[in-house]
């Protein structure tokens, strides 16, 4: 029987890349995503839902019989400076990103214990080094790389894993929606995307492949079985260089 993963934000880049790759292992993909329609062709089952509202969390999961890896990835991103940003745009960051981890780890607890599965939850480098006008969407993936770590020590003994990936620039239309927000300088994206390029040691962005590699390793039983608790930076060596370089 094919083991199953549920992935959120399942539309978005590095969620239907990660898609694509579960399927290509041999895993069932069930997706969640606030878009109505979405090409399913690395999907098996899909459910429009807003993973910030419990009550559309529990609907789904209650038709879930098994369930072997959960991906959170859903998130939204709101640039501009804190002082110019209004408690719902917040709350709505918070509620995607952060909230809906909380949510969709309890709902599915009992299946992940079933099956002694893993949940890996998509942070950012932004929960360990980031830059202006991007306040909430750092400080709620800092959130989830906390979250990751102690859920791992509470659901150690029921044998569920939880780790998190941290992707840097990955080509993604959100990293393209957030360019402009004065970190770089440029009057296109390919001039901005290209300066954000050279930043990495590596010489270019990621793409959601790579990501999905990543995502795949850490939920996979045999390959990151000793894994628990961690947070697996992916991002060209962008983090690694001294900014005074």
């Amino acid at each position: 029987m094919k083991p199953v993963v549920m992935i959120t934000g399942v539309a978005g880049g590095i969620g239907y890349g990660t898609a694509q790759y579960f399927t290509s292992q041999g895993w069932s993909v069930i997706g969640l995503d606030r878009q109505e329609k979405v090409d399913l062709g690395a999907i098996d089952h899909y459910f429009q839902t807003d993973v910030s509202d419990a009550q559309q969390i529990t609907e789904v999961v209650k038709k879930l019989d098994r369930l072997d890896g959960l991906v959170n990835n859903a998130a939204i991103q709101i640039c501009k400076p804190l002082i110019e940003m209004d408690v719902t745009e917040w709350d709505q960051v918070m509620a995607v990103n952060l909230r809906s981890a909380f949510l969709l780890g309890k709902a599915t607890y009992p299946l992940l214990k079933a099956s002694q599965g893993s949940m890996v939850n998509v942070s950012s480098v932004h929960a360990i080094a980031t830059s202006g006008n991007i306040a909430a969407y750092a400080t709620s993936k800092g959130g989830l790389a906390a979250f990751t770590r102690a859920l791992a020590i509470e659901w150690a003994k029921d044998n569920i894993r939880v780790n998190a990936v941290l992707p840097g620039a990955v080509d993604t239309p959100m990293l393209k929606a957030g360019l402009e927000r004065g970190h770089l300088a440029g009057d296109n994206v390919n001039q901005l995307m290209n300066q954000l390029a050279a930043k990495t040691v590596i010489g270019r962005v990621g793409t959601p492949d790579e990501i999905a590699k990543g995502i795949f390793f850490l939920a996979d039983q045999e390959l990151s079985s000793f894994m628990t608790g961690q947070t697996l930076v992916i991002d060209g060596g962008a983090t690694i260089r001294l900014s005074t370089e």
